[in-house]
């Protein structure tokens, strides 16, 4: 038998050439978020003229996404499971959105309801044992490159060898291997104004010693972890590892030894912010890089101690149903990810200290100038419901915190009325007495 080297060589091609092994017709999976590989998505552009109907679909895209251009769209169709500025428009005109709980994507891979003809991946070098790591992406990665009939790899000398479920042995899948170093992309430091760091403040009030954290990107969670200089020993098990929890961990805030399971690891099941990030992860054993139907399944989560879950909306209501993936009118926004994952996890924490946290600002401003409320009677038209009233636990804006659980329809409204811009706070109250019958 060849070793993995012979093997290697025999499947070296270059991106052009790779491509090649996609079929009119296919189901092309593309590697998660900063995972993507970009030189053989640039290669399938190059090669359209070749393809009829071949169906892509990701989670969320740091890419420029030229296969939802209009000029491209007998070649290529978008099917996208969460969706981003670059996907958007093909999405709400002639695409495709699937709405999925992020943790069950895995699952829909092995069962053949989400069909992967095939993945395209970005990894790591090859170990001196033929061994590659998908580096930044665990998430659904792995699952799509066991279902996949075809895997093209690009090695990319910049993807980190993170440790996880995302190493092996890449000869024993890889049916075209195209080696192209190319950086990852990075995400600029969110920039933390006074709505923000107030927002932040009110959650880390809700963050106890020994916590563990689920965080994402974005000023709001960075705000968050300016807070927390003063809290001790908090953990990690994240949908995202980001440079706020690295950077918690360098302050010794973040030293995972009070988690209920995997004690001392920093677990996330993808990777996305700076080049610092990246290298971090390089070889480092405290970081795990884990399947999403491992890190954000909801009974995985419940076990977790004293989990706080963070996430974002674009809009909430007074009966506490939250919208975070579409902003009415029938158009998706972006996708539920794995946002009711953790919401509905900490909610049902084994410990009875589980925390579910919905921060958003009070207002958004449009470029006109115009100002809305994020909190409103009712969401709008057409809007999609991603957190239901059951769901939702607590509501954080710059005003404050609004405790949701257990509460009546009338006292959810009170509590959101008091954290909503006072601008808006007299119409809020007049709709909600019409709405309960009963006197704010």
């Amino acid at each position: 038998m060849k070793n993995w080297k012979e093997l290697y060589d025999a499947k070296k091609m270059t991106s052009d050439e790779a491509v090649k092994l996609i079929k009119s017709g296919d189901k092309v999976v593309f590697q998660h978020d900063v995972g993507e590989p970009e030189e053989l998505v640039r290669a399938m552009i190059r090669n359209a003229d070749n393809y009829r109907n071949v169906e892509i679909s990701h989670m969320f895209s740091l890419g420029p996404g030229e296969y939802c251009k209009e000029e491209y769209k007998d070649n290529f169709h978008p099917n996208m499971w969460f969706v981003s500025g670059q996907t958007r428009k093909a999405v709400n005109t002639w695409g495709d959105y699937t709405s999925v709980f992020f943790h069950e994507l895995p699952e829909l891979m092995r069962q053949g309801r989400v069909q992967v003809d095939v993945v395209l991946i970005n990894v790591s070098k090859p170990d001196k044992l033929g061994f590659v790591s998908t580096g930044v992406s665990g998430d659904y990665t792995m699952q799509a490159i066991k279902s996949a009939k075809t895997v093209i790899a690009q090695v990319n000398e910049h993807v980190p060898f993170s440790f996880g479920d995302v190493v092996f042995s890449l000869m024993d899948y890889a049916d075209a291997v195209v080696e192209y170093d190319e950086p990852l992309p990075t995400i600029p430091a969110s920039k933390i104004g006074d709505v923000e760091a107030e927002i932040g403040k009110h959650c880390a009030s809700l963050i106890q010693d020994g916590a563990t954290l689920q965080l994402g990107i974005g000023s709001i969670p960075d705000a968050v972890c300016a807070q927390l200089g003063n809290k001790k020993h908090l953990g990690l098990h994240s949908e995202m590892l980001g440079d706020g929890a690295m950077k918690l961990y360098y302050d010794g805030v973040m030293d995972n030894t009070m988690k209920s399971f995997d004690q001392g690891l920093m677990v996330a099941n993808f990777v996305m912010g700076s080049q610092e990030l990246y290298d971090f992860c390089d070889y480092n054993p405290i970081v795990r890089i884990m399947p999403v139907d491992y890190v954000n399944d909801p009974t995985v989560i419940m076990n977790c101690s004293k989990m706080v879950a963070i996430n974002g909306a674009l809009g909430c209501d007074l009966y506490g149903q939250v919208a975070a993936d579409t902003m009415g009118g029938d158009k998706q926004f972006s996708g539920v990810g794995g946002q009711v994952d953790f919401i509905r996890g900490a909610a049902m924490a084994r410990d009875g200290q589980g925390v579910g946290i919905i921060a958003m600002p009070s207002m958004t401003v449009k470029k006109d100038g115009t100002k809305i409320s994020k909190i409103t009677a009712h969401l709008a038209d057409k809007q999609v419901v991603t957190d239901s009233r059951n769901d939702t636990e607590y509501v954080v804006t710059e005003y404050g915190i609004a405790d949701l659980w257990g509460k009546t329809n009338a006292d959810k409204a009170r509590a959101l009325i008091d954290i909503a811009h006072p601008d808006f706070r007299p119409e809020l109250k007049d709709q909600m007495e019409e709405m309960f019958h009963q006197k704010y």
